[in-house]
């Protein structure tokens, strides 16, 4: 995707980020009888098929509402608390040819359905010669109110963590990171088309953003980071969530008189190393903000290709921006601390170019 991507979506109306999640869904499912989705409480309290089904609460991001109303039970499974069960259930159906949608509530969990998706799911396609593919997606939800200035947090260390990185050290699994209601929606139905399993992290504080969204369905390419803002002298690149703490670092950044671009990397497997590369042989300078812990982290990967690939470009030092080497903490006020935010990515700025910005 470039820059022009966004520019379609001019006066178009605009909706929420889980509403953007549901619209994907359901039109994926109206197109093509082989989508199911299953997770815990995406229908909710629906009701007994005999009674009709009421308009359900549709999982904690409520971003598959209303979907057992128009699909039915069949179609729409809510699962018990298992998710090495029903994500191995959804392995299966997809082996046959269905077309599973899985909501995993928390990135977190994953760590409980690390054979499921790690060498059942991601290697099937390998496995079995070319001859069984795996149409899965997984939909998880990450992060903390690190640099969000958004009400809520303190879900603690078992229900906050960012663990993309995972999943992209996996051969075999595409990662998606949507950071806007438009690129969710498109994304997430292109992701539903491919035939390889890929999981799609939404981080929870973007669910309540809003943004302009086509209503009909448009299907952007995976493994393409967009240019957001163009600029001359550094390069920004933020994943999900943090790629709005770049855009408001580089607004403040232009009153400077510093004149930032900035990446949505958007796919983290496959990952748009041309884009980037692109950009940094043309700004000299990089600061890579991801809200992982820093080691083994999407920044640090980036962060190591530009120095092996982009390395004579470089005017200064790559800078990474990532949450602490610590477990996600429960208290609001140590939470806001822990992640990226605006004022870290000036202070990597300052740093990498030897200056004082203005306070």
């Amino acid at each position: 995707m470039t820059q022009s991507s966004q520019a379609t979506t001019q006066g178009t109306r605009e909706i929420l980020f889980s509403q953007a999640i549901n619209e994907a869904i359901r039109t994926a499912m109206r197109e093509d009888p082989s989508v199911i989705i299953m997770g815990e409480d995406i229908a909710g309290a629906a009701g007994r098929a005999d009674q009709g089904f009421i308009d359900a609460w549709g999982g904690p991001w409520r971003a598959t509402r209303g979907l057992i109303t128009e699909f039915g039970p069949e179609r729409v499974l809510d699962t018990p608390i298992s998710e090495a069960g029903f994500v191995g259930t959804a392995v299966g159906a997809a082996m046959t040819g269905l077309r599973p949608i899985v909501e995993v509530m928390m990135a977190d969990f994953l760590g409980v359905c690390f054979d499921q998706v790690f060498n059942q799911a991601a290697k099937m396609l390998y496995m079995t010669g070319g001859q069984i593919n795996m149409p899965l997606v997984i939909r998880t939800a990450y992060g903390t109110r690190a640099g969000t200035s958004r009400m809520g947090g303190g879900s603690g260390a078992q229900h906050s963590q960012t663990l993309y990185s995972l999943v992209v050290h996996i051969p075999g699994l595409k990662v998606v990171v949507p950071s806007t209601p438009y690129n969710a929606k498109g994304l997430l139905l292109t992701a539903i088309k491919d035939p390889d399993p890929v999981v799609f992290f939404e981080h929870k504080f973007l669910n309540s953003t809003r943004g302009p969204v086509p209503e009909e369905a448009y299907y952007p390419p995976l493994g393409k980071a967009e240019v957001l803002r163009e600029g001359a002298d550094l390069t920004l690149m933020g994943i999900g969530s943090t790629t709005l703490l770049c855009l408001e670092a580089a607004q403040k950044l232009a009153g400077a008189g510093l004149q930032a671009e900035v990446l949505d990397l958007l796919s983290l497997s496959p990952l748009d190393e041309e884009t980037i590369i692109a950009s940094v042989k043309k700004t000299k300078r990089a600061v890579i903000v991801d809200e992982e812990t820093p080691r083994c982290s999407v920044a640090r990967d980036v962060a190591a290709i530009l120095v092996d690939k982009a390395f004579d470009y470089l005017d200064a030092p790559v800078k990474t921006v990532c949450s602490a080497h610590t477990p996600v903490p429960f208290a609001v006020a140590l939470e806001e601390a822990y992640g990226p935010s605006v004022p870290r990515i000036l202070g990597a700025v300052e740093e990498m170019m030897g200056i004082s910005l203005p306070k």
